[in-house]
C-alpha cells in the first residue's frame, strides 16, 4: 500500500471537526461517499442525540463470524492549545503528520479505510468489519448502541481490534473509569453572618479530602498488579466550581471526581464508599443547621476495564500479526472493554502514540501508519484461510 493513500485519506479526516460536542455526520457522510462503489455493506447506528451517529461496514460473507476493527470518529478540542499550524489542516513535516487526530485516532481509521478495498478483492472466507463510533471521548456513550445492534444478529464477531494509539503494541489490559458529579447544596447569605450558614464550598471540601484520603489508602494497602505503569486504581477530584464573590456563604458547590479501576478492583464499592460519607458522616452535620441541606451524586462516566488472557486466540493472533510478543497493560481506557462485556474479546493495538494525544501539534509517524498498514494486511489474508 503506498504511504501517500495513508496521508491522502488522513487529511480529508482531519479535515473535518469532529469535537465531541460537534455533530460527526459529516464525517459519515464522508466515509460513505469514500466507500461507494465498493462492494461493502454500511449501516448507520444513531448515536444518543440525533447529530451523532456510528457507522459499522462489512467486508465479505454475511453467513460467517469475523473480525472488527474499532476506532471512535470524535475528538477532543484544541480550545486553548497552542498549535503550530491548523490543526484541522494535515502538515507533514520529517516523517511526521500533524493535526488534530492523527494519532488519537484518525490515523488508525485512515489505514483501515485504505485497505477497505482491498478487502473487498480478496477471497475472504471470514467477513473483516470496521466499527466507527462516536462521543468515546465524553465516556464511551456512542458503542454501547453499536453492540447492542450487532450482538441481535446471527455470528456475532469473533474478536476485535482497537485502534487506539499503542506504537503497534499489543495491549491485554486497562483500567475501567467510573465518574461522578457531587452537587453540594448549603444556604446562601452575608459573609458577616457565615456561622449561621452552610457553606458549600467548605462541605464540597471535605468531600474532596476523603477523595484524596481514600486514594492515598488504595494507593498503599489495596491490591497492586505491576503489568500497569500506575498498579494500582486511582481517585481524583478534577473540577470544583462554586459561590459567586468574597462576601456571600457559598449555597452551592459542584464536585466533579473519577476513580480508575484495576481488574482486582473492578467488584470494589469504591464509588459507594465515598457516597456513604457524604451520606452518614456529612450531611447529617449540613442538616443540622438547614433541613433541605445535603450532597447528590450522579454518573456521568462508566466504561469496564479490559482483562484478556495472555493466551487467548486473539491475543496470540494480534501478536502474530504486528511481530511483537510482549503484551501490555495501560491506565487509560478504551471502548475494548465494552466489546469485551458484550460477548466480544478484544485486544487494543493502533499506530501512533498515546504521549500525543490531545495535545498542541499533535502528531503520527509515517512509520506507524506502515506499521498499522502491515497489520490489515495481515489480517485480510488470515481471513482468506
Amino acid at each position: 500500500m503506498n504511504d501517500d493513500l495513508y496521508a491522502r485519506v488522513l487529511a480529508d479526516l482531519i479535515a473535518i471537526d469532529t469535537t465531541s460536542n460537534r455533530s460527526n455526520l459529516a464525517f459519515i457522510d464522508h466515509v460513505e461517499e469514500f466507500l461507494s462503489g465498493v462492494d461493502c455493506r454500511m449501516e448507520r447506528i444513531p448515536g444518543e442525540t440525533p447529530d451523532k451517529s456510528n457507522l459499522w461496514i462489512s467486508i465479505g460473507p454475511e453467513d460467517k463470524p469475523g473480525y472488527v476493527l474499532s476506532g471512535h470518529s470524535d475528538t477532543v478540542s484544541v480550545e486553548g492549545q497552542d498549535w503550530t499550524s491548523s490543526p484541522y489542516r494535515l502538515r507533514s513535516a520529517s516523517g511526521r503528520l500533524y493535526g488534530r487526530g492523527t494519532s488519537d485516532m484518525k490515523g488508525f481509521l485512515a489505514v483501515c479505510l485504505a485497505h477497505v478495498r482491498e478487502m473487498a478483492s480478496a477471497p475472504l472466507t471470514r467477513p473483516i468489519h470496521l466499527a466507527i463510533s462516536c462521543d468515546e471521548e465524553i465516556g464511551c456513550r456512542g458503542v454501547p448502541a453499536l453492540l447492542a445492534r450487532v450482538m441481535a444478529r446471527p455470528n456475532p464477531p469473533l474478536g476485535c481490534f482497537v485502534g487506539e494509539p499503542t506504537n503497534m503494541n499489543v495491549v491485554t489490559g486497562h483500567k475501567g473509569k467510573r465518574a461522578y458529579k457531587a452537587t453540594v447544596s448549603g444556604s446562601w447569605g452575608h459573609s458577616s453572618v457565615a456561622p449561621r450558614h452552610v457553606n458549600a464550598v467548605e462541605w464540597a471540601a471535605r468531600l474532596v479530602d476523603e477523595i484524596r484520603k481514600l486514594g492515598c489508602r488504595i494507593a498503599t494497602q489495596w491490591p497492586q498488579d505491576p503489568r500497569y505503569d500506575i498498579p494500582h486504581s486511582t481517585l481524583l477530584s478534577s473540577t470544583i466550581q462554586g459561590g459567586t464573590a468574597v462576601n456571600i456563604v457559598p449555597g452551592s458547590c459542584t464536585l466533579e471526581w473519577e476513580i480508575r479501576m484495576i481488574p482486582a478492583d473492578e467488584d470494589a464499592r469504591v464509588p459507594e464508599m465515598i457516597m456513604e460519607f457524604a451520606r452518614d458522616k456529612l450531611v447529617p452535620l449540613m442538616r443540622a443547621k438547614r433541613d433541605d441541606a445535603g450532597i447528590q451524586f450522579d454518573q456521568t462516566i462508566a466504561y469496564p476495564g479490559l482483562d484478556m488472557a495472555d493466551e487467548h486466540p486473539l491475543v496470540q493472533l494480534a501478536s502474530r500479526l504486528s511481530g511483537k510478543n510482549e503484551l501490555r497493560r495501560v491506565a487509560y481506557g478504551t471502548e475494548a472493554g465494552l466489546f469485551d462485556k458484550s460477548g466480544i474479546p478484544a485486544v487494543v493495538i493502533g499506530p501512533g502514540s498515546i504521549e500525543q494525544a490531545h495535545k498542541a501539534d499533535e502528531y503520527i509517524e509515517m512509520s506507524e501508519l506502515a506499521a498499522c498498514g502491515r497489520f490489515v494486511s495481515g489480517l485480510i489474508a488470515d481471513s482468506c484461510r
